[in-house]
């Protein structure tokens, strides 16, 4: 996730602090509203909550999970995540890759867009490119700069000609990487990567305002209709490959931005799903939820943190960052405050990006360690006494709820007085990236089930997600080595080393790892989730 990414994603992260979208989850079916059954078994008919007007629905300009959420029902790339949350063929039906990881070749299945259209090579070809032209200001363009040339192409360093997409034919798509990527058939899932219809974009620029006949998608569903800001209302397409497959008729897509208002339609039998990963749950409804035994809650790949900025004096030196970080109680705070099972996260990757159920690389509430580091800290500086700090939060009554917790622990434990500064999200982030603030909240969501996702945050000073100004040549190092390395094993062993070092000059502290919470209707089935926030309903059904 690069820089316009971690600001339109921790907007949604401020939506959805205690709530997000959801673990590596296969099928969310067997879950209990409490008896809300409105006959859907004959109807099919589902209807869902995704808050706000999407952002948009190109997929080459979409960037948050309100546009994703509909872009994954309407369009298909390369690759689908399936229902055991990995990579399986989709508009591919056979996937070559050579023996140094670099190139992919793509042999397309017989597959129509919604009018009719074959699709072909040159659909995802010409996407791919209109991403990448810096004109078109797509905001997900590096997450092509894995395909070689990409970088260099969007930023006018090189030519769009030496990027490598090749079409061999119709049927054929060649794709080239920068260096071997054990994540690239994830990646091909995600929305940047989907195809458009070349024929239908080359005659309508604006293809992609409206519903009608020029939105065209590949997708299991259609676009019928798009009441802006109002609903979105989705329909089986006659032409999807896999028709057989998608068994609801219809999907109705409120735009409903109110927490309340959308638990209560779902407790009328208005909606058949509340909550992550589209919508939200009222945080005061969370318990009740829980104590009814129908919330749904998954572990998500996603990291709850405050950033120091190690440029500010007061917060340069590592020892006085790790006594600060080893002083908050993160049990406390997940089971007092957020209450929606967040995990105490005391290393900044969750470990279900490793494929491991553990990842611990410092203890929580270690007051004893943290006083110890804090009189170290301040030893080096010069310092008696830690002077006033001030922790940085956007507008949400989460955020001010955490910032309290924090600022209450670090003056019990260390002595250390806090103050607390509250701003709207368009001043909040531009504070942040300007590095005018000392301690600032941010979340982050994985893009692709991968470590290296929150590692590249911190690679390079300059770099955008980067608001701490930390760097450490090592790490860049290593980050560099993994990159290289086509072993998963020994290549998850490297980014381990990095995160140490990450963990050991602590720019900044993890607190907690998200969740995704939610009721649904009782008789549905089969909805796909993943612990990076997507979800499906190809394969959802009314039982």
């Amino acid at each position: 996730m690069k820089k316009r990414l971690s600001i339109l994603f921790s907007l949604l992260l401020v939506m959805s602090l205690f709530l997000a979208a959801c673990g590596f989850n296969k099928e969310s079916g067997g879950s209990s509203s409490g008896g809300n059954d409105s006959g859907k078994a004959k109807s099919q008919d589902l209807r869902v909550n995704i808050k706000t007007e999407p952002f948009s629905l190109n997929p080459g300009l979409a960037n948050d999970s309100v546009s994703g959420a509909v872009l994954r029902q309407t369009f298909e790339g390369l690759t689908r995540l399936g229902k055991d949350g990995k990579p399986e063929e989709a508009m591919a039906k056979k996937i070559d890759v050579s023996d140094d990881g670099l190139v992919y070749t793509f042999k397309l299945r017989d597959a129509k867009w919604s009018n009719g259209d074959p699709v072909i090579a040159k659909d995802f070809e010409y996407a791919w490119k209109w991403a990448l032209d810096a004109k078109n200001e797509s905001q997900y363009a590096e997450q092509l700069y894995y395909i070689k040339g990409g970088e260099a192409a969007n930023k006018g360093t090189g030519s769009m000609d030496d990027v490598g997409i090749k079409v061999v034919d119709d049927k054929t798509l060649q794709v080239t990487l920068e260096h071997p990527t054990t994540y690239f058939l994830e990646l091909t899932a995600f929305y940047t990567y989907y195809p458009v219809d070349s024929k239908v974009v080359e005659k309508n620029p604006k293809w992609y305002t409206n519903a009608g006949d020029n939105y065209v998608t590949n997708g299991p569903f259609k676009m019928t209709q798009w009441k802006h800001n109002d609903k979105i209302v989705l329909k089986p397409s006659e032409n999807y490959w896999e028709k057989d497959a998608v068994k609801l008729k219809n999907i109705e897509m409120y735009m409903i931005n109110d927490n309340a208002t959308e638990l209560s339609m779902f407790e009328k039998g208005e909606l058949d799903w509340a909550g992550n990963p589209a919508g939200q749950l009222p945080q005061d409804a969370i318990p009740q939820l829980k104590d009814k035994g129908n919330l749904n809650v998954n572990v998500k790949t996603g990291t709850y943190m405050y950033k120091f900025n190690t440029e500010d004096k007061a917060l340069s030196n590592a020892n006085v960052r790790k006594a600060l970080a080893y002083a908050i109680n993160r049990k406390a705070i997940v089971e007092n405050v957020t209450k929606a099972e967040q995990v105490p996260a005391t290393a900044m990757v969750p470990a279900q990006a490793y494929g491991e159920k553990k990842n611990n690389l410092f203890k929580d509430n270690d007051v004893k360690k943290a006083k110890e580091l804090l009189n170290k800290g301040l030893k080096e500086m010069g310092l008696s006494k830690l002077p006033p700090i001030k922790i940085s939060y956007n507008t949400d009554e989460g955020h001010q709820k955490v910032a309290q917790a924090v600022q209450d622990m670090w003056k019990k434990n260390l002595g250390v007085d806090v103050q607390l500064n509250n701003q709207e999200w368009n001043v909040y982030i531009d504070e942040l990236n300007k590095g005018n603030f000392q301690i600032g909240r941010m979340g982050w969501i994985a893009d692709f089930n991968d470590p290296i996702t929150f590692l590249e945050m911190f690679e390079d000073k300059n770099g955008g997600n980067n608001n701490t100004f930390w760097e450490n040549s090592k790490y860049q190092q290593l980050l560099d080595q993994s990159r290289k390395e086509q072993d998963p094993k020994k290549r998850y062993d490297i980014l381990k080393q990095a995160e140490k070092i990450l963990m050991t000059d602590m720019p900044a502290a993890p607190i907690y790892y998200y969740t995704d919470a939610w009721v649904q209707d009782e008789n549905l089935k089969d909805v796909v989730m993943s612990s990076t926030g997507d979800i499906q309903f190809k394969w959802a059904h009314f039982k």
